[in-house]
């Protein structure tokens, strides 16, 4: 017979988490509402036995980066800093300006934003990788071989 002192909590552990891979396509999503759901996804919080000091994340691309949408006077109104830290180097562009540039920093920038500062923060956006088209291309790979095919029997579409 067991009494309530004979019950063990369960405390998850690194080793023991196999990661997944999340596909989500952004086009025509409002930003901030897929930055909230990757950044969910890198953190493991979909997971029953999550605990925000044990590493449980996920890896998660996003496709169509260029085709994220933002509501209101944001497209000329939000602005995106740099700065190298030299005398007046400090730069400013607006979400349009940046999404014709660098479409994929809109995103990175959302969902660092979103994720928690420090090691494992930085460790989660490590498993981020967001690229502006539908396919991925990579280097090394060749052309007779689609990497998106070869992959996609591990990956999980998301739908938002």
């Amino acid at each position: 017979m067991e009494t309530i002192f004979d019950l063990k909590t369960v405390f998850p552990k690194k080793e023991n988490h196999i990661p997944k891979w999340f596909v989500i396509d952004a086009t025509g999503k409002t930003l901030g509402r897929l930055a909230t759901e990757a950044s969910k996804l890198l953190r493991g919080k979909e997971t029953t036995l999550f605990t925000p000091s044990v590493d449980q994340g996920n890896f998660v691309v996003i496709l169509n980066a260029d085709k994220i949408l933002v509501t209101g006077k944001k497209e000329e109104q939000k602005l995106y800093y740099r700065n190298s830290q030299r005398p007046g180097s400090l730069k400013v562009e607006t979400f349009a300006q940046l999404k014709r540039r660098i479409p994929t920093r809109i995103i990175e920038k959302a969902v660092w934003g979103m994720l928690p500062k420090g090691i494992l923060g930085r460790e989660y956006y490590r498993r981020l990788f967001v690229y502006s088209q539908e396919t991925i291309v990579y280097k090394k790979q060749k052309k007779d071989m689609p990497i998106n095919e070869t992959l996609k029997k591990y990956w999980i579409k998301v739908t938002l």
